[in-house]
């Protein structure tokens, strides 16, 4: 009997999370036998989410997509019989070359956060559409608008350390839900209230996170940016503002202290459903407590006035001065401290010279882009690291467009997605244990290196590998379209940035370094923002320049009571869909595991509500507005303020009992900066589902 080889191969988590873990896969005899968190990675610490505990049931799931197939059945029915990928490849080759010789922008990638990695998830994919001239995506579904928001104020993805939080004496989490995503930086939040901190959650929801906090703030969905200006109002009146830090590192102060002077709590609680006394409260603790830290997410740029909710809050750590301390400020992500060279990654200007304009679809108009486009319509779409027809809204308009008998559609997955269903050819893709990558991270300071644990099962192949040999297929003869995984994955910083020269062997043989960024990193301690002014801008020249407002402002959702009255009389209830806890957009969303659960879908909903619509818990429910409907069971708590419901997604539409999600209600109206969705900007109403229906 042979002995059995076993191996521990080093590795970095892929899924759209700010933790960025280290992995470590043990592997006998080529296959991965056990899945853990390094603990040499201080933020990892040895530990993983449940999701990814679990990653080899993933890994090794008997509903992998293991070879090429092509589509026998009508669109959306998901009948495939299988073929070579001699065959898939000649096809998108015909299919690809035919449409480039009319118009190649009427071929339209599609992708987004299935993988964060530089390697699977922003290169030789990148070169090859870039090199057919295809249309460009606008990948915004998550974060545009608060990325736009903070790069207005901040100047770019910069903040506080979270490992360095550990030392502030208050921390407003705002819009965020660290307990289920962000497991590892919530550790970092809890020994700091083991120091004793004071922990503020501002949610419409009691979350999981909320339900651990001191204080919890349930503003209406869609209002954080008047509750910043109201703090600030309060910070400026009652002077618990940096006069010194003002004055040497911002911009616009008189302007700012101008613009919300009315804005006052009494102005802002109506507009937000909070007592004015509270927000005067929390104004005055916030601009007394030293150091004050504030730890964001995404939550809030979800909605119409998202982008200026996330440059309100990011004003708030320059006026107090929160900034000097490493363990003040404020944090949105991390990732704007690694020196990502986009340009040798992508090869924009492999683009072809003399073809026509590119043109830019947002990804969040997927379903009007479809139906409407036109110079040129779309005629073919490539889907890879992304599931539209579950996860972009107004799924209606979604499916409509990618049902279109005339569009020919790749999807490159590991399962039979809703996306999928929709799929001319569909391609078996590789798992992270089964190719090379290389991660940034939006949570912390360290990079992490992805090494392949074992080789592709059945068929699979990786994004690079794929797009390499549609590349030779459609006789494209630019190195760079054939340049290795390694090859990539060592062009990803720009070499020559301090923040990490001397990196690569650590990476290489460790599988993750911590950039060249000093202990403690109080990132503008003395000023130095990454904007044209070099300060902290409260008057932004660069929002001015695209006729926006160039001071912090209230912008009120789309649908609201006070934004839309007559809209609000017919659907009362303001719905947000924030991650259900086993689930990860919908990377996790068919593992019978987290399926199970889960328990189906479900609708938060307050007993007020609840009681004037005859429900109770357990209750089947009918969830709609003019766009659509979808089904889910209710749970009656008041963890949701009165008004609000809270739908916990993303659920596969064929696993959820009635083929809807809840982006059959979402809107796909877009934010007031960085063209972002508005995912929880969304009025329904509810109805008790009866046995008729």
């Amino acid at each position: 009997m042979s002995e059995s080889v076993k191996e521990v191969v080093r590795g970095a988590c892929p899924h759209d999370c700010p933790d960025t873990c280290a992995i470590e896969t043990t592997v006998e005899n080529g296959r991965a036998v056990k899945i853990r968190g390094a603990a040499d990675l201080p933020f990892t610490n040895g530990t993983l989410c449940t999701k990814v505990a679990h990653y080899l049931e993933r890994v090794y799931s008997d509903q992998r997509l293991l070879h090429p197939m092509k589509r026998v059945g009508r669109k959306g029915e998901g009948r495939f019989v299988r073929i070579s990928w001699d065959e898939a490849l000649g096809t998108i080759a015909e299919k690809f070359g035919a449409i480039a010789a009319d118009d190649p922008r009427a071929i339209l990638p599609y992708s987004y956060g299935g993988t964060l990695g530089f390697v699977q998830g922003s290169s030789m994919d990148l070169r090859f559409f870039h090199r057919l001239g295809a249309s460009l995506l606008d990948r915004t579904i998550c974060s545009a608008a608060g990325t736009a928001g903070w790069k207005a104020t901040v100047g770019a993805s910069i903040g506080t350390d979270p490992e360095a939080i550990v030392d502030a004496k208050l921390i407003l989490i705002w819009g965020a839900n660290p307990v289920v995503s962000n497991l590892h930086g919530w550790r970092y939040i809890q020994e700091a209230k083991r120091r004793g901190a004071k922990l503020v959650c501002i949610d419409p929801r009691r979350s999981e996170t909320a339900a651990k906090c001191d204080l919890h703030l349930a503003p209406w969905p869609g209002t954080d940016g008047a509750l910043a200006l109201a703090m600030m109002q309060v910070l400026i009146a009652d002077d618990l503002v940096d006069r010194d830090y003002i004055t040497a590192h911002t911009l616009g102060f008189d302007e700012l202290a101008a613009r919300v002077r009315d804005c006052t709590p009494e102005w802002a609680a109506p507009l937000t459903g909070l007592p004015a006394e509270a927000i005067r409260s929390l104004a005055r603790d916030y601009g007394s407590a030293k150091p004050a830290a504030i730890r964001l997410n995404y939550g809030l740029n979800r909605s119409g006035g998202g982008g200026m909710a996330v440059r309100n809050v990011a004003c708030l750590p320059a006026l107090t001065g929160a900034w000097r301390h490493p363990a003040g400020g404020a944090v949105l992500s991390t990732s704007g401290n690694f020196p990502v060279d986009q340009h040798a990654l992508e090869r924009p200007d492999l683009y072809p010279r003399d073809a026509r304009p590119p043109r830019t679809i947002n990804m969040v108009e997927i379903g009007d882009a479809l139906l409407t486009a036109d110079e040129p319509p779309i005629r073919a779409l490539y889907v890879y690291n992304s599931n539209p027809v579950a996860v972009a809204p107004d799924n209606r308009r979604v499916r409509e467009g990618f049902a279109r008998e005339d569009l020919f559609c790749v999807v490159h997955e590991l399962f039979q997605t809703d996306t999928a269903d929709y799929a001319d050819i569909l391609l078996p893709a590789t798992s992270q244990l089964e190719h090379r990558d290389l991660h940034k991270s939006y949570g912390h300071l360290y990079a992490v290196s992805n090494t392949p644990a074992i080789a592709p099962l059945g068929e699979a192949k990786p994004n690079t590998e794929v797009f390499r040999l549609l590349a030779a297929r459609l006789g494209f003869t630019e190195p760079e379209l054939f340049e290795s995984d390694d090859e990539i994955a060592a062009a990803a910083f720009r070499r020559r940035d301090e923040r990490v020269l001397g990196l690569q062997p650590t990476l290489v043989a460790r599988g993750w370094a911590r950039l060249n960024l000093p202990r403690p990193f109080a990132p503008f301690a003395k000023g130095g923002f990454p904007t044209p002014s070099g300060k902290c801008e409260f008057r932004s020249d660069w929002l001015a320049r695209q006729g926006l407002d160039p001071l912090p402002a209230w912008v009120p959702p789309h649908e609201s009571p006070v934004s839309n009255p007559a809209l609000a009389a017919r659907f009362p209830l303001a719905m947000i869909s924030p991650p259900a806890r086993n689930f990860l957009n919908t990377s996790f969303s068919s593992q019978p595991r987290f399926v199970e659960q889960e328990g189906g879908p479900k609708l938060e909903i307050h007993p007020d509500d609840a009681a004037e619509r005859g429900i109770v818990d357990g209750a089947s429910l009918r969830i709609f507005n003019d766009r659509g409907a979808f089904h889910a069971r209710a749970v009656v708590t008041d963890g949701v303020r009165r008004g609000v419901v809270v739908a916990p997604s993303v659920w596969w539409r064929k696993l959820s009992g009635d083929g809807e999600n809840a982006n059959a209600v979402t809107s796909p109206a877009l934010t007031d900066l960085g063209g972002g969705p508005t995912f929880y900007d969304c009025l329904v109403d509810v109805a008790k589902e009866t046995s008729n229906d």
